[in-house]
């Protein structure tokens, strides 16, 4: 009798959520392949971006989602798209229950002040970003209109227009890659409703423990991205190199200090405990040994660390803004605000933003490697 109570209650939940109106602000790498895979699943989604070879590739031939199996390989053609010039005729349409807000961290206020007009009355904003930029949301729809996500080890790359590649395996049961959470901490009706349609993606779940998941995921971010931005190294080449992994470590032990001071109930980093990773950049030998063999090539969560770069990286090569003073540079200002030093994360962020203006070319002699 339970069970069957749990699956009208169930079958209700995926009614209510076909009926919600989707808007998914930034149709990029990660916003377009979460939309995408909703609307491929009926949901209705609309895709807004800045970029207008992305929206009329997709009106043209539709959105090519790619990934490791040949069933994550398939053409999104349901799913209505938007530039930004065309988001006031949203004003004539049913309002937006739901807005994924997917943009960089640079682009986090206006990107949420754009779509702000045409939310439900009961509709709300969702950070799908690195970063925690819940905050800035809150800024311009209030925080009870404010709720996050945490797409964890994910991994995709748009290599071209209206072409999105997953590049490591689905999480399944070994990883959860979703993970939503309300600022408050409390399990809604609202996160469990996105934790369903998260689902028919990969592996997700709720948090009550928000916080924690972003700065778990802020720690590993600030150990990767730019590191591998400063140095032009994919990820299993960064832990290759003595000298450079060991100033990951650093990167990582202090995150956590950070958090820790801040308050937050830091998660799993990847493959590391938090205060193990801290150890290990203290100088605590078990603890370096115990990180350093968990950061060894074929060790990696993800089995193309060799060739892959993160997104920052990629940014790099691109020739685009990066997003480091709100990954690294948001670590060290938090530790200065609570007094706790993270100066290779200051050293960092200066190293990227050197390299970004092009007054250094990026190479793991930036980083003593």
């Amino acid at each position: 009798m339970v069970g069957r109570f749990a699956s009208r209650r169930n079958s209700r939940r995926r009614e209510e959520a076909m009926r919600k109106r989707i808007a998914v602000v930034g149709a990029g790498a990660l916003g377009g392949y979460v939309g995408g895979y909703l609307a491929h699943n009926g949901l209705d989604v609309t895709l807004i971006d800045m970029w207008p070879q992305n929206i009329e590739t997709i009106r043209a031939r539709g959105l090519e989602l790619d990934g490791v199996t040949p069933e994550e390989r398939f053409t999104v053609t349901k799913a209505r798209t938007m530039h930004l010039t065309e988001v006031q005729d949203l004003s004539k349409q049913k309002p937006i229950d739901i807005a994924f807000v997917a943009v960089k961290s640079y682009d986090t206020e206006w990107a949420t002040m754009l779509i702000r007009p045409y939310l439900a009355p009961d509709g709300y904003v969702v950070s799908l970003q690195n970063c925690l930029n819940e905050e800035r949301i809150a800024g311009v729809v209030g925080w009870g209109k404010t709720v996050g996500t945490i797409a964890s080890l994910i991994s995709v790359d748009m290599h071209e227009a209206a072409r999105i590649r997953r590049t490591i395996a689905k999480g399944g049961d070994k990883h959860t890659v979703f993970r939503v959470g309300e600022v408050h901490g409390r399990i809604t009706r609202r996160i469990e409703e996105l934790r369903e349609m998260f689902a028919l993606i990969d592996s997700a779940k709720t948090t009550s423990n928000l916080w924690g998941e972003r700065w778990s995921k802020l720690c590993q971010n600030g150990m990767r991205n730019g590191v591998s931005a400063a140095t032009g190294l994919s990820s299993g080449d960064c832990d290759r190199n003595d000298a450079i992994r060991r100033f990951s470590i650093k990167l990582g032990g202090e995150a956590v200090r950070v958090g820790q001071a801040l308050g937050y109930q830091i998660e799993k980093i990847s493959k590391f405990d938090p205060e193990r990773l801290a150890l290990a950049a203290e100088g605590d030998k078990a603890a370096l040994d115990e990180i350093e063999k968990l950061m060894q090539p074929g060790s990696n969560v993800n089995p193309r660390a060799d060739i892959q770069r993160p997104s920052m990286a990629q940014d790099i090569i691109k020739g685009r803004r990066t997003e480091i003073e709100f990954m690294n540079g948001y670590i060290a200002e938090r530790g200065q605000h609570i007094g706790v030093a993270a100066p290779s994360h200051v050293t960092l962020t200066d190293v990227v933003k050197r390299v970004e203006r092009g007054e250094v070319k990026p190479g793991p002699a930036t980083l003593g490697g």
